[in-house]
């Protein structure tokens, strides 16, 4: 059963104060959360998809928890820098199999769809990374709401929270940001 939003930031909050039992506490919560996002991202993946959910949170995770000199505001905070941690591991797992697959300068043959539809969802994660920086080169609050809602699986009123803009300025935003990679991604 999960914690109420309410008490998930108050265990941030405490453990982000140095109190190891408000980190006992929420790993449990907070992993779980984790693990279902990531299933929900990789679920996209084809089915060849070379990292596994618990990798992908456990990685991330690591990185979360590991020398914490956040000062955690609340669930959507700490959701938001998650979002952005996996985003990078997404990434650079694409890359790093793009660079694999690709072999040098050897001759690259595809036996199989499969390796052709992996190939596919490698080149997605890495367009929508590519179009995320050039988004936030002329309008940063857009990526971030990217970030937050596709990475970070935020609501809309958690992104709006996390952000600190009204609700119906995330809408808008949301709006035209998924106009605008739409138009990117083709």
């Amino acid at each position: 059963m999960s914690k109420p939003e309410g008490e998930v930031t108050q265990l941030l909050v405490a453990w982000g104060n140095g109190d190891p039992a408000a980190l006992e506490q929420l790993v449990p919560v907070v992993h779980r959360e984790l693990r279902n996002l990531a299933r929900h991202y990789l679920n996209r993946e084809s089915p060849g998809h070379t990292l596994q959910p618990t990798a992908l949170v456990n990685e991330a995770f690591i990185k979360l928890i590991g020398g914490n000199t956040v000062r955690w505001e609340n669930r959507a905070h700490f959701f938001g820098i998650a979002a952005k941690l996996m985003r990078e591991i997404l990434v650079d797992h694409a890359r790093r199999r793009k660079q694999i697959k690709r072999g040098g300068d050897a001759l690259r043959v595809s036996l199989t769809s499969a390796d052709a539809s992996t190939d596919r969802k490698d080149s997605d994660v890495l367009a929508l990374d590519d179009a995320l920086k050039s988004l936030a080169e002329f309008d940063e609050l857009k990526s971030r709401i990217v970030e937050l809602r596709f990475f970070g699986g935020l609501t809309e009123e958690e992104t709006s929270t996390a952000l600190n803009i009204p609700l119906r300025t995330l809408q808008r935003e949301w709006r035209l940001t998924r106009a605008w990679l739409s138009n990117q991604m083709l």
